[in-house]
């Protein structure tokens, strides 16, 4: 069968969540424990024919372990650090590394001239809760849109906000970043995250081939079975894999993040939406067909899933929904609006670079209230570009970044 081709589901991320401590002299063994691990285990997913991706490393808080005395010592900690991570034989694998989160006031006004300096080796985000009535942190909000403003202004084209994420009802054990964090309690874990986006439109469009499905509802039953088997046999397999490694394994397994993680290199998820009969990303039938394939990602059995395993829908890693953004098809409500439905908030949007701050705010504000108010993980990631304006398109250079219209926030 179709889905049982590897090359439709790769390995996006084995992901490591260790603690460091103030002792400087303490963290190459650990980063090495680490790094030995993740390529001990890629070559072992390698050689049972999946592809890996990228191997990622996440701390617990960085206020725990880095001297944040000030900027220049926070700084020197991290150079210290990348050297080490730079050091790692990774045979070619991808390393991305996340400082854990930001907690005071005094961390996350520190984040914009380190995530400068050190892009994708201190993704980093600032996880706000609520107070004793049930609202949420706003000062912390303002904190943290202080920051997003600011590494806009400081990093080129403003693609430092990539590496910076504000997490509404997250918990731990994340596999991708910068959402992710690590907690001491925890202790050693290691996660999987999947890229999926190939896997699902291939067996759907099998399955559209050779339906004869005569009703709407039957058709839905149809590609929500076809997408859960696919997915369950290749995370099943992949268990397997892990459970008859024979090797030490200084982590324990925590699980899988089930959610597709689309990317710039494979099919986007407007394909998949266009598979279930959606005309496009946008237009009516999209919050059905995202619930759909929300329960997908909710229903893999035999292991356990953490993350955020859901629908991902992230505008500028998806070539679909860049060229949607560009084509008008939705807006900044909508992507909200398929949030109550799917699972990850508002995920590298492109703003206007004068948008106001309390505009930010409150956008986060209500992806907050979303989150807790529905009871699921949900996270803002925007980039104000310096010099766009609502439907401009940007110039991003990145190499994880599709270009895009950038959106009004209203």
């Amino acid at each position: 069968m179709s889905y049982h081709n590897k090359d439709l589901c790769k390995v996006r991320t084995i992901t490591t969540f260790l603690s460091l401590t103030g002792d400087i002299e303490s963290w190459k063994d650990e980063i090495d424990k680490a790094s030995r691990f993740c390529l001990r285990l890629s070559q072992e997913f390698i050689d049972n024919g999946y592809t890996v991706q990228s191997i990622r490393i996440v701390t617990n808080p960085f206020g725990e372990y880095l001297n944040t005395a000030s900027l220049d010592s926070a700084r020197a900690d991290l150079a210290f650090l990348s050297e080490l991570l730079n050091a790692s034989d990774l045979s070619g694998l991808r390393i991305r590394f996340a400082i854990g989160e930001a907690k005071t006031a005094h961390e996350i006004s520190l984040l914009p001239e380190l995530i400068q300096a050190f892009g994708d080796l201190c993704n980093v985000c600032v996880n706000v809760g609520l107070d004793e009535y049930g609202f949420l942190d706003n000062e912390l909000i303002h904190h943290a849109v202080k920051a997003v403003k600011r590494i806009s202004a400081i990093t080129p084209r403003g693609e430092g906000n990539f590496n910076f994420t504000v997490n509404f009802n997250c918990e731990p054990l994340i596999p991708y970043f910068p959402a992710s964090y690590h907690r001491k309690a925890s202790g050693n874990r290691f996660v999987i995250g999947l890229e999926t986006p190939d896997l699902l439109v291939d067996v759907l469009q099998t399955y559209n081939q050779k339906a004869n499905a005569e009703n709407h509802n039957d058709l839905f039953q149809g590609y929500y079975q076809v997408m859960r088997n696919a997915l369950q046999h290749h995370i099943s397999h992949i268990q397997t894999i892990i459970s008859r490694a024979e090797f030490d394994m200084p982590f324990e397994f925590a699980g899988f993040d089930s959610s597709a993680a689309p990317s710039k290199n494979c099919a986007s998820m407007t394909a998949v939406y266009e598979q279930m009969g959606v005309e496009y990303f946008g237009a009516a039938g999209t919050v059905e067909a995202s619930a759909l394939l929300t329960r997908v990602f909710k229903s893999i059995e035999g292991v356990d899933l953490v993350g955020f395993s859901g629908l991902m829908l992230a505008l500028t890693e998806d070539t679909g929904l860049a060229q949607g953004s560009i084509e008008a098809n939705f807006d900044i409500r909508s992507l909200l609006t398929y949030s109550a439905v799917c699972g990850i908030g508002l995920d590298t949007v492109p703003i206007p670079g004068d948008t106001p701050a309390d505009k930010i705010a409150a956008l986060m504000r209500d992806t907050g209230t979303m989150a807790y108010r529905l009871n699921k993980p949900l996270t803002v990631r925007v980039f104000p570009v310096p010099g766009l304006d609502a439907g401009d398109i940007t110039a991003f250079e990145s190499d994880d970044l599709c270009n895009c219209a950038v959106l009004a926030v209203p």
